[in-house]
């Protein structure tokens, strides 16, 4: 039998999967497969200068497996259809949902260690708080057909008695090079700052909640280094046994304008900003406040490093990454 020392990446030309890929380069960990629809963007250029077995697209992943799975040591599922307003709920339940679970049940059955993409926008409008305590997981009413089919996986894991079994990831707002390809779900970070360094105003939401100012509504900001660390930290021997679903966040709440005038800063120019009314259609499904509850991630995993500040986060990217044009 083949040595298992494979690990497969999905939507690995993404932000968090080529990510994903940087770091485990980084961690001399040359034999990947790559899983991707390249499309006619470029975000091929996200994969540029790292080292991998091979790239084949979505479709086929299990002609592969079915030659070469006995090599897999584990599976990063991160591709889906992450489109937020995406409307067409027939496609999201079989991109997102059913092709998760076809993986998923190859690889419970090849006992292969399996880490997938959940959501924070699986927690709806956030009354029911953030929590990742896996017994709160039927009282969660999300939103979007996004995030429903994102939630439908984590209850398929919980009732089929798998969910120990696998790692389901629910990342919060991540920012960070290789996000170019994105368009309109692109972060705020991206989208503000070419439009700053034209000494333009930046244009943020009016309140729509009177417990918030105007730009005060709260997200949970992780910088895309530290969610590629904290995602490949589960496939560490010691963590190997750890399953269930887990936030990836800061697990600080961060408003619009803290993170507007880290962007200002970090382009050395002073704030600039505007405030607009948010659309009707949007403010019925708006989140005003997000926050991960990380106390499970830490007192389980106990990382060897903190993740980055909001500020510190935003310098790396924008000196280090927008202002060159470069990816990581």
């Amino acid at each position: 039998m083949k040595d298992r020392n494979i690990i497969i990446v999905t939507g690995a030309a993404g932000m968090i999967g080529s990510g994903v890929v940087r770091h485990l380069n980084n961690l001399n960990q040359f034999q990947l497969l790559l899983v991707d629809d390249l499309g006619k963007d470029d975000r091929w250029k996200n994969l540029v200068g790292k080292s991998f077995i091979d790239l084949i697209p979505v479709a086929s992943l299990f002609e592969w497996l079915a030659t070469r799975g006995s090599e897999v040591d584990a599976i990063i599922h991160l591709g889906a259809c992450a489109d937020t307003i995406e409307t067409d709920g027939s496609y999201l339940l079989e991109n997102n949902y059913r092709y998760t679970i076809s993986l998923a049940q190859w690889a419970l059955k090849e006992n292969v260690r399996f880490i997938y993409a959940s959501s924070a926008a699986t927690y709806g409008d956030g009354s029911r708080g953030f929590s990742d305590d896996e017994s709160t997981l039927e009282s969660l009413q999300p939103i979007n057909m996004y995030a429903f089919s994102k939630h439908l996986i984590d209850l398929w894991m919980k009732r089929q008695g798998v969910l120990d079994r696998v790692v389901a990831l629910k990342y919060f707002n991540v920012f960070g090079p290789n996000e170019y390809h994105k368009g309109r779900m692109a972060s705020m970070v991206l989208k503000m700052s070419h439009i700053a360094q034209k000494n333009e105003p930046i244009e943020l939401f009016k309140s729509n909640d009177a417990r918030f100012g105007d730009g005060e509504q709260c997200r949970d900001f992780i910088y895309v280094k530290d969610v590629a660390r904290m995602t490949c930290d589960f496939l560490e021997p010691q963590h190997r046994n750890l399953g269930g679903i887990f936030n990836i966040g800061l697990g600080t709440p961060s408003t619009w304008n803290r993170l507007a005038f880290a962007l200002f800063k970090a382009l050395q120019k002073s704030p600039n900003i505007q405030y607009i009314g948010m659309p009707v259609d949007l403010s019925r499904q708006y989140q005003n406040y997000t926050c991960a509850e990380m106390d499970k991630f830490y007192r389980l995993m106990q990382p060897r490093q903190p993740a980055l500040s909001l500020e510190d986060g935003v310098t790396d990217y924008v000196q280090n990454y927008l202002l060159e044009g470069k990816r990581w």
